[in-house]
């Protein structure tokens, strides 16, 4: 399956990445087919080729959360964010225990 992902790139503490159309099982910085644009989370610039991006959709690629959501931002496609991680759910002590075990202590 053909994965439209980032490819990194840049120096150690500062990473840019490359748009690119790749293999779903190559590398990530193995080879890929063609080279869409480029993204530096630095600067938040974003730079790929719209009409390029929608016509390897229509050839059945499949963008990553990532690259999905950052294409989503900037109006190339249309659609709603994935959500990329949930946070941990708390188990809140109620204060009255919390009183209790302290007062056996006291």
């Amino acid at each position: 399956m053909l994965r439209i992902r980032l490819q990194r790139r840049g120096k150690r503490g500062y990473a840019t990445y490359r748009v690119v159309v790749a293999d779903g099982h190559a590398p990530i910085k193995g080879r890929f087919i063609e080279d869409l644009g480029h993204y530096n989370p630095h600067t938040d610039s974003f730079v790929v080729d719209g009409v390029a991006v929608n016509n390897w959709i229509k050839k059945g690629a499949h963008p990553s959360d990532t690259v999905f959501n950052l294409l989503i931002t900037h109006k190339i496609i249309s659609g709603e964010k994935k959500m990329l991680f949930h946070p941990k759910k708390t188990v809140e002590t109620p204060v009255v225990e919390v009183a209790e075990e302290l007062a056996k202590y006291s």
